[in-house]
């Protein structure tokens, strides 16, 4: 038998990478990879950072990720590549329609972060989230918008 919220899923074609940057607790370490970025014309548009004793995580989501890649990999950085949900939103009234949404079927969110920017000046969110193409899903019937890669390149 058939599930239909399967049948109701919708994947997003050229889904938003993120790079989740692992570097040691050192000063200036976090500029001097912003500065690689920078120098190679590959713009931040969203990054979250989470500090602890031994290690920082920064998760970036980047105009250009395949050349972030390339670019962390020729300078022995150490990084994981994911797939995140990516929301556009008119401002922070926005914030609660698109977590009310998802709410309603139950989808669980790991984390979110805003964009630091985005072409034409429109905000926007990165979500780490459980089902991404239900997700994908259930946004698209409140109409809101979900970003592909695409959206966010320069």
């Amino acid at each position: 038998m058939d599930n239909p919220s399967i049948e109701t899923k919708q994947a997003i074609p050229d889904p938003v990478k993120q790079l989740s940057i692992f570097m040691e607790n050192k000063v200036g370490r976090l500029s001097d990879i912003f500065r690689l970025f920078a120098d190679s014309g590959i713009h931040v548009m969203a990054l979250t950072t989470l500090d602890t004793t031994d290690c920082a995580i920064t998760r970036v989501v980047v105009d250009d990720p395949q050349g972030a890649k390339e670019l962390l990999w020729e300078h022995d950085v150490t990084f994981s590549e994911s797939e995140v949900l990516a929301v556009e939103i008119a401002g922070e009234h926005d914030i609660d329609r698109v977590l009310a949404s998802l709410l309603q079927t139950e989808i669980n969110i790991h984390y979110l972060y805003a964009f630091v920017s985005r072409p034409h000046g429109r905000s926007g969110l990165v979500i780490s989230i459980e089902d991404t193409d239900l997700a994908v899903h259930i946004l698209n019937t409140h109409n809101i918008r979900v970003l592909s890669q695409r959206d966010i390149s320069r």
